[in-house]
């Protein structure tokens, strides 16, 4: 504080030399004078009040004693794989939001690609920030997958959770090259590094390299699959993609066979080659829909109550349901030729396609023929 106080200080001599005192009164009284703020206590979160829902968090707190000298409050938090309080090492850094005016944030567009996220709060005045809350943990439930390479066709290129049509085969051409220069390894499909690695905890698909797509199924799974409880996901194709297709199959499907002409899957299937169509197939059975093409497409999937809806991604707007008894395990399904397509995994199953579901709009658009 010295900076910010210099004391002037006047000498005063007595009359026979014999003493020297120094007057600071007016700074004393200055001194005094002066109110210094209080720390600010620490927050406590509440977390019934703390919410949850749609890819947002919304925190809430409170402060334990009223303090009108609070200016703003800054909220840190971060994703991590471990349930209970914060470890002092993770992966992940703590993110910052400063300047938070009331006493709740709502965290929005979040991906949940881990299965919990840290929160802590702590309050500022003007003049000095209190301490953090007690850490506190919530779970972000969403459904997460990958491609998995081993499944796909080979003229289909996939790079994490994007795919393109390759007309050359993609990858294998790499490994035709390498093997003319003799660099290579033997041309055997299992050797290929277009077979790819599944996610970590991942269940393997069952195919092995010799069993991918082939032929006309230009077709690649999911990595994961769905054996109860809802779940969600989005995927964005290339609108000028000759065909393009999204949906469900069992792990039994056949190397050749295609998307939706077959009982082992489920698709909504876009054909933009000779005739354009917008239709939904299952056991080589087609209904066409009358709704506009999306340029991104929402998909839900109910497997103990046997529901696979799929939405406009933007308006949420119904497009079909399939209702169905889903006797194995599912795999998140997709097709293209001549174009390409990028999936959005870590996606909690939206308030309005939830709402819709329980109002019963979710099979007014089923087709028996198609179930």
């Amino acid at each position: 504080m010295a900076p910010a106080f210099r004391l002037s200080l006047k000498a005063k001599v007595s009359d026979n030399m014999s003493h020297l005192m120094v007057d600071f009164a007016q700074e004393r009284r200055m001194l005094q004078a002066l109110k210094f703020l209080p720390v600010p206590s620490a927050p406590v979160i509440d977390l019934a009040e703390s919410l949850v829902a749609d890819n947002c968090v919304t925190l809430v707190w409170r402060m334990p004693d009223e303090d009108s000298k609070i200016d703003h409050y800054v909220l840190e938090y971060r994703r991590t794989n471990f349930e209970g309080p914060p470890r002092l090492k993770e992966d992940h850094p703590w993110m910052v939001v400063e300047g938070i005016r009331q006493t709740e944030y709502t965290l929005t567009g979040l991906k949940f690609d881990m299965k919990y996220m840290n929160f802590r709060v702590k309050a500022c005045n003007k003049a000095v920030a209190g301490e953090f809350s007690e850490p506190v943990t919530l779970e972000t439930p969403a459904f997460m997958f990958r491609l998995d390479a081993s499944t796909s066709h080979q003229n289909l290129r996939v790079d994490d959770l994007s795919v393109e049509w390759d007309a050359m085969g993609g990858k294998v051409q790499d490994i035709k090259a390498r093997e003319k220069d003799g660099k290579g390894r033997t041309a055997s499909p299992v050797n290929s590094p277009a077979r790819g690695t599944s996610s970590p905890k991942r269940m393997p698909s069952g195919r092995g390299g010799r069993d991918r797509f082939t032929a006309e199924s230009y077709t690649v799974l999911g990595d994961t699959p769905i054996d109860g409880g809802e779940h969600y996901w989005e995927v964005r194709y290339e609108p000028d993609s000759k065909a393009f297709g999204v949906g469900v199959a069992y792990r039994s499907l056949g190397r050749f066979e295609q998307l939706g002409k077959t009982a082992a899957s489920w698709c909504l299937h876009v054909n933009n080659w000779l005739q354009a169509s917008f239709t939904a197939k299952h056991g080589n059975k087609a209904k066409a829909l009358e709704a506009p093409v999306p340029d991104c497409l929402g998909v839900h999937c109910d497997f103990h109550q046997g529901l696979l809806s799929f939405y406009n991604a933007r308006t949420k707007q119904l497009l079909h349901t399939f209702k169905a008894k889903f006797t194995q395990p599912l795999l998140p399904a997709f097709t293209v030729w001549c174009g390409s397509f990028q999936v959005t995994t870590g996606l909690q199953v939206p308030s309005s396609v939830r709402c819709l579901q329980k109002r019963g709009s979710a099979t007014s658009s089923s087709n028996a023929s198609l179930t």
